[in-house]
């Protein structure tokens, strides 16, 4: 068994020693593909803060900034959905969540 300390590794090598960080970084980057996807569909002043969250199954997370964009975007939730399973994505439900304020 190698034993390492405070070596630097790549996000490869890691994966190739973590099938769950693969999974991760795959669900990751869809995520960020179904954000870019929709971003057309996404208000101009909410663009730049709507940020993409996890995927679990057939419901996918995007998080913004204040309750009052987490409205916004309700509203908009059934077009996004529609819009998402035009591209091919199992997308069932979409959940908003409104980040902690820094303070």
């Amino acid at each position: 068994m190698q034993h390492r300390r405070h070596h630097a590794i790549s996000v490869q090598q890691a994966s190739q020693e973590a099938p769950e960080l693969v999974q991760l970084l795959r669900l990751n980057q869809e995520s960020q593909q179904r954000l870019r996807s929709i971003m057309a569909l996404v208000p101009p002043g909410l663009r730049a803060s709507v940020q993409a969250g996890p995927i679990e199954g057939s419901t996918w997370s995007v998080h913004v900034p204040s309750p009052t964009a987490a409205a916004k975007l309700r509203q908009l939730l059934p077009a996004f959905a529609a819009h998402l399973r035009s591209k091919g994505w199992d997308v069932q439900h979409i959940r908003v969540y409104v980040l902690p304020q820094n303070r």
